[in-house]
Formats: C-alpha cells, sequence, structure tokens
C-alpha cells in the first residue's frame, strides 16, 4: 500500500529525516513514536505530499507520491493535522462536506445525493451531528477534532494520517475515536498511520510501531517488542516501567516519578502496626504497600496501606460477600479501594503473629487458621462446592523491594510451608481421611513496602524464602494448636 524508501529531507535544507525506510500494508494501524524533536509530523507530511524531500522515494499504491496531482492524491489521502485553523467561520456540515472536494467534477461543482450521505455519516460516526448548524469556532477543542476527523473521513480515503488524533479529547472520546479506526481498519480495510505521544493508546491499539529517534529509525516492529522497558527508558531519557494489560494482549507504560520521601528507605512492618479486637484485625501501614491478594476485597494486585481480616459466624451468608464486605468497611471508617479485606470464621484471639528479621529486610507474619473445612487438595473432587467464610488466612509484610518473580514464589513458598504445618499436625480430610493440604477457602497476601533491598526472588531455600517458609510454618502450626485447643474444650 505504501513503501517509504531511503527518505531523507527536512526543512531549509536540514535533514531532520534520515535515510528512513519501511512499508505499510492495507488495512494496518501503524503507529508513529517518538520524543519531540525526532522528526515525527517532519515525515507525516513527506508521506502526505506537503512536505518534499531531498532523497529516497516514497509509493503509493505502486506509483510515486510525486506522480500524483493533488486532487488524484486527496482521494487516496486524507490528513487529520495536529492544529487546525480555520480562517472562516463556517459550519460543522459546511466544514465537513469540504472532504468532498476530491470528488467533485467539472467546473461547475454539483452536490449529489451521494455527498450529501457521506457527510452526514461521517458526522454520525464522529458525533457531531447535532452540531450540524452550530458554527465552527464556538466549539470546543475537543468537538473540533471530531469536526475535522469527520471532514477527513468525507473524502473516502484509502489512507488516514493523523498527528495526536486524541489531543484534545477527553478520556472516552481518545477511546471511541481508537475503537472506530481499529474497527475501519479491519472491517474496511483503511490504512490508518498515526502519530502517537501516549504511548499506552499507541501499544493498545496498532498493529505495529516505528520508533523515531533524532530522525532515524530506533525500531519498526510490534508493539510488544518496540515498548521494551530498556528501550524506552533511553529513547525518551525517563524512568519508565512496562506492565501488561489487564485485559488485553498488549503492553503498558509507567511512569516512575522520583521518590518524595527519599530520606527514609527502609520501613518495618511490624506488631507496632497491629490493632486486635475480638471483631477484627487491622494493620494500618505507614505507607501503602504493594499488593498480592485473595482477599474479599483487594484481590489481584494493587497499592493499599490498610488491611482487614474479619471474623463473621460460620453460618455467614455468602450469596453477596463482596458487597456486603465493602458496606462493612465503609461503614467502620475503611475505604474498600484502599482495602484488602478479608473474612475468617476463626476466633481472632487464636491469631499467631511473628517479625522474622536478617540484616537487611524483615518479614511480619501473620496467620489465623481453623481446620474444620480441612481438604486434601490432590481428593478435592470428592467434596461438593459451596462457598464458606475463610479459615486459614495468612497475612505477609515484607520490608523490601520484591520483583514479581519474588511476589510468586512468595505465595507458592508460604503455600508449602502451610501444607507442611498441616501434615505435622495430621490435620485430615474429614472426608477422605488423609493428611489435608489446606482449607477449601483459605486466603492470602503478600504485601511489600517496596522499599530498601531489593528481593530478586523468593523460592524455598533463598534468603526471602527460608524467611516465609519458617514464619508461615511456626505461625500455622500455632494458630492450628490454638484452634484445636479451643476445639477440645
Amino acid at each position: 500500500m505504501l513503501s517509504v524508501q531511503q527518505l531523507t529531507g527536512g526543512y531549509s535544507g536540514d535533514s531532520i529525516i534520515k535515510n528512513v525506510s519501511f512499508e505499510i500494508d492495507k488495512g494496518e494501524l501503524f503507529g508513529i513514536l517518538g520524543p519531540n524533536g525526532s522528526g515525527k509530523t517532519t515525515l507525516l507530511k513527506m508521506i502526505s505530499g506537503i512536505l518534499p524531500y531531498s532523497s529516497g522515494k516514497i509509493e503509493l499504491i505502486e506509483k510515486s507520491l510525486k506522480d500524483y496531482s493533488p486532487k488524484e492524491l486527496a482521494k487516496i489521502i486524507a490528513v487529520l493535522p495536529q492544529h487546525s485553523i480555520q480562517s472562516f467561520s463556517y459550519t460543522v456540515k459546511e466544514t465537513v462536506s469540504l472532504g468532498r472536494y476530491a470528488h467533485q467534477k467539472g467546473w461547475f461543482q454539483t452536490w449529489s445525493h451521494e455527498d450529501e450521505k457521506i457527510v452526514m455519516q461521517a458526522m454520525e460516526q464522529t458525533g457531531v451531528a447535532h452540531y450540524e448548524n452550530h458554527y465552527i469556532h464556538e466549539l470546543s477543542g475537543g468537538e473540533r477534532q471530531r469536526v475535522y476527523l469527520a471532514q477527513a473521513l468525507a473524502q473516502e480515503p484509502e489512507i488516514l494520517l493523523l498527528d495526536e488524533p486524541t489531543n484534545h479529547l477527553d478520556l472516552s472520546f481518545q477511546k471511541d475515536l481508537l475503537d472506530m479506526l481499529k474497527d475501519w481498519t479491519k472491517n474496511r480495510g483503511l490504512t490508518v498511520i498515526s502519530i502517537f505521544h501516549d504511548l499506552n493508546l499507541a501499544g493498545l491499539y496498532c498493529d505495529r510501531l516505528l520508533l523515531l529517534e533524532n530522525g532515524e529509525i530506533n525500531i519498526n516492529h510490534t508493539p510488544n517488542e518496540v515498548l521494551r522497558e530498556d528501550r524506552i527508558r533511553d529513547v525518551y531519557n525517563t524512568k519508565i516501567e512496562k506492565h501488561p494489560h489487564p485485559k488485553v494482549p498488549a503492553p503498558q507504560m509507567v511512569l516512575l516519578p522520583e521518590d518524595t520521601d527519599e530520606k527514609i528507605d527502609f520501613y518495618c512492618i511490624n506488631e507496632s502496626y497491629l490493632e486486635r479486637s475480638n471483631e477484627r484485625l487491622v494493620l494500618r501501614s505507614p505507607i501503602p504497600l504493594r499488593t498480592m491478594s485473595s482477599g474479599v476485597v483487594g484481590s489481584g494486585t494493587g497499592w493499599n496501606q490498610m488491611f482487614v481480616n474479619r471474623h463473621v459466624d460460620k453460618n455467614y451468608d455468602c450469596s453477596d460477600h463482596r458487597k456486603e464486605m465493602q458496606d462493612y468497611l465503609k461503614v467502620h471508617g475503611f475505604e474498600p479501594g484502599e482495602t484488602v479485606g478479608m473474612m475468617t470464621a476463626v476466633m481472632l484471639e487464636d491469631v499467631s503473629f511473628q517479625l522474622y528479621k536478617k540484616e537487611s529486610f524483615a518479614v511480619f507474619i501473620l496467620v489465623t487458621a481453623g481446620v474444620g473445612n480441612a481438604i486434601d487438595a490432590a481428593r478435592s473432587e470428592q467434596h461438593a462446592y459451596h462457598l464458606t467464610p475463610g479459615t486459614i488466612n495468612t497475612w505477609i509484610f515484607v520490608s523490601g523491594e520484591l520483583t514479581e518473580e519474588a511476589f510468586i514464589q512468595s505465595i507458592m513458598t508460604a503455600t508449602e510451608a502451610k501444607a507442611k504445618a498441616l501434615q505435622d499436625q495430621e490435620v485430615k480430610d474429614a472426608v477422605t481421611g488423609t493428611i489435608a493440604t489446606g482449607t477449601s477457602t483459605d486466603s492470602i497476601l503478600i504485601a511489600a513496602t517496596q522499599r530498601g533491598t531489593k528481593l530478586e526472588y523468593a523460592g524455598t531455600i533463598t534468603p526471602l524464602g527460608k524467611l516465609i517458609g519458617k514464619g508461615v510454618y511456626e505461625c500455622t502450626l500455632e494458630a492450628v494448636q490454638k484452634s484445636k485447643k479451643r476445639v477440645t474444650l
């Protein structure tokens, strides 16, 4: 569809673009990235035919760009610039109608039923039809941006060139616009070439990305390969981390602000932050902690500062437990969005907790445990499924910086230690008569200060894994013994 070969050029003899080559297929959504001054807009102007180039070539549908007349080119390429300025005060419909110029024939331009249909359709698709009689200068920046997009679509182009198309658009219209463009590339064969400043939008919607650096190609590849952490950090000269999108297979980049609390690089989470009562256990951290948990509230990964383990009756109604738990937290002054909340049918006075220290990091572990619904995971198919309140709830607070690997390995190590504690206590599955590995409603929390010593791994024989294994084993053992003693009294 479009071929760019060894393109060089710029303004007043200065080569802003240097020896750039790439090809774009029909129906691609192709993103151009790069820091300010890297040549993104210059490249787009060359492709559009607005700016001449000093050497190289651009071929459009196997024909040199220079061989197209302006009107021929306008039937194939439509351009939405970053800043659109209109000298005259046209209505929205009149502005969009200008997009039909390339399709008018003869000396005396005629307006056909087809022209009218296409203009109305373009306004509907971009959400500006209800503004058709408004003057363009009466609209907000975002509304004008959508009008100019409608004008470009009214050209019925095969290629749409966009310079920061989401500029001035609020969040919902950014999504609507890019969803629409993605649909048109996929189902109508429209080719879209767009400059992006927002790396996350580019990674989410583009089929391929071209990263420019000082007018040259750094890489032309898939979003996942282009948006590599080390590459973006070097090209943009900023602190950044890469994470997977939570819903779709797309890379997302997050900025890392400078630490505003540099003087305090170590916090030790310990018993002094713990509040105990027969109704609930609460740990209030002095700083937000990076968390991974299976809590009723705050499950998954996140940042939290409040941690609640609440006692409920063993006959608690679990039919709408998430909402009920959120309501409970609000009533008692906890913000659900900042809290990890768990439930347990275990008496909270039987809790076991302990701080375990190494030279450069520490682990605070808390366990509530009952074994009334103990299960052997290898034979769990013999049990009927029903929701019940949690029994063995394990909290692990690490005063140190964990990698993603270490978070997951912490859960594995803790689970192995818990199972060993139940084995040594000879806790049995009441249905199968075999040694239990846990209960049917166990929950776990790993929380880290993300300050101090970096802890890469948490396997059973690593320094962190040794503390977690020892601590979870000892605290689970003690909690189970307390629970058993209560049952026999």
